[in-house]
């Protein structure tokens, strides 16, 4: 072919390419450190301080029934990213571990699509050495996202939008250490960019914790650090709009699990694993300012950012696309949403079921209690718990906290009862329904590659104090669940 005509070809192709990247979404996933569902203001807080989340909500989707894979930092988000089950991720299923390196991450898949992709903020996601992914580069920026005034991780999101590649489409992981204790929001406030700090007695005290002033005011602090997520997000759809790229960026708000409280943080309960996710897009949401109820799982999202940005999901991802629920509130694309608690600190082994309504929890450790995270138990809002405790006056809902040994099975109605606090798994009226749902448990198990293996990792702090009690690694990791059972090898995703 004659160079000149080559060089035209090749200049028709280039142009083509840049104008099929410019029709494609951008995506921006907000994920948030320890927050809870309904502590936002478009969730139903009347107290905490979210308009920039409000208002997105209120122009774009709220997901009701949306549920997290594990209530526990780092499996959380090792679940979304590679869009499995916390024990198909090999040691990733516990705190702080890595990844199946065999097993790739969305952005990858992105990356190689043509996106530009970047992680701003919390990362707390490693792939392990030695696997065919393991050396693969999900983002082309990795930043701390820390400025000098702001520790809270999204000091540079707003700088990434605007010196990103203007002729690619761009996928961010935006992920704030807010609302993650201990509390530096306070120290690091900005009245003239925050407002005014939250007032303890204006805070809202779930009916777990204990409704005194040390408690009140380590909820102010907490919601301090909700306001000022809230704030970084307004200023980076502020920036989009800046850019004229708002319509034709998807944006998700969510968290990796609960408020760092008693009865919160590693609970297979809705204040633990239910999150709140908000999806913005002007371009691609039909009806905006509306709630759904169908039911999504946090692995769904990347096979749902995949699926958007036409990119074919990996094999190894259990998630399915929920892409139809943004063009019809009322579509449904799974029935039943499964979760896990292992080991965050402490020794544990739950597993439970959400469909039609209904939790059923099943515990494998039921001689301990499940007071939450060592950063939980050494605060205030804990020890003042403790006091309640030690004079005997636990209400129902705050001896939970301690309770030990625990019921073996919980079956809850959720929507009536949001605190689950009626536990109905020994209800002859309701023995059909929970036969039924350890069923679907037992087979979602068995097709995933779960296990309980007797060398579970054990406690690694003082379930009262907080304090640290083992020294080294060694002293209290133990096999993982699916590790034995090659889980990592299995992409069956069980009943959806």
């Amino acid at each position: 072919m004659p160079r000149h005509l080559l060089l035209g070809l090749l200049f028709v192709l280039a142009a083509s390419t840049a104008v099929i990247a410019a029709d494609r979404p951008n995506v921006i996933l907000f994920i948030a450190d320890d927050v809870s569902w309904n502590d936002y203001g478009c969730y139903g807080n009347t107290a905490a301080r979210t308009p920039n989340i409000d208002r997105l909500a209120q122009h774009g989707l709220r997901f009701d029934e949306a549920y997290l894979t594990a209530s526990s930092c780092s499996p959380s988000r090792s679940s979304i990213i590679t869009g499995r089950y916390p024990h198909n991720n090999g040691k990733a299923a516990e705190l702080h571990l890595a990844i199946d390196g065999n097993l790739p991450w969305f952005p990858t898949l992105l990356r190689e699509a043509g996106y530009y992709t970047a992680i701003v903020g919390k990362h707390h996601m490693k792939s392990a050495p030695g696997g065919s992914h393991s050396q693969d580069k999900p983002f082309d920026l990795v930043d701390a996202g820390n400025v000098p005034g702001n520790s809270g991780g999204h000091g540079k999101w707003v700088e990434t939008v605007k010196q990103r590649p203007k002729d690619k489409p761009f996928f961010f992981w935006f992920a704030a250490y807010d609302a993650h204790r201990d509390w530096d929001g306070d120290k690091d406030w900005n009245a003239d960019k925050y407002g005014p700090k939250h007032r303890p007695e204006d805070v809202i005290v779930p009916p777990f914790l204990a409704d005194e002033a040390g408690t009140r005011d380590d909820l102010a602090s907490y919601y301090n650090e909700v306001t000022r997520f809230d704030y970084y997000i307004g200023e980076v759809v502020q920036a989009l709009k800046d850019d004229k790229q708002l319509d034709n960026t998807l944006i998700f708000v969510l968290a990796d699990n609960g408020r760092p409280f008693p009865r919160a943080k590693t609970r297979l309960h809705d204040s633990g694993m239910q999150t709140a996710l908000v999806a913005h897009w002007p371009a691609g949401i039909a009806k905006v300012g509306i709630a759904t109820k169908s039911l999504v799982s946090a692995i769904d999202l990347a096979p749902t950012i995949l699926d958007v940005a036409g990119v074919q999901p990996a094999k190894t991802m259990q998630g399915v696309s929920f892409k139809p629920i943004l063009g019809d509130a009322s579509a449904q694309v799974r029935r039943y949403a499964f979760s896990e608690h292992n080991w965050h600190d402490y020794e544990a082994h739950g597993r439970s079921v959400r469909t039609d309504g209904f939790l059923y929890i099943r515990n494998n450790r039921p001689y301990q209690a499940w007071q939450g995270p060592a950063d939980s138990v050494r605060s205030i809002s804990h020890q003042q718990l403790l006091a309640l405790r030690d004079s005997n006056k636990l209400s129902v809902a705050q001896a939970d906290v301690f309770l030990a040994p625990r019921p073996a099975e919980e079956l809850y109605q959720y929507r009536k009862d949001p605190n689950q606090l009626n536990n109905l798994a020994a209800d002859p009226a309701f023995a059909e329904t929970k036969s039924r749902l350890s069923k679907l448990l037992s087979q979602w198990v068995e097709e995933t590659g779960d296990s309980v293996p007797k060398d579970l990792s054990r406690d690694s702090f003082h379930r009262e104090t907080g304090n640290r009690t083992a020294k080294n690694e060694a002293d209290y990791r133990g096999t993982t669940p699916g590790e034995d059972r090659g889980a990592t090898k299995i992409n069956a995703p069980g009943p959806r």
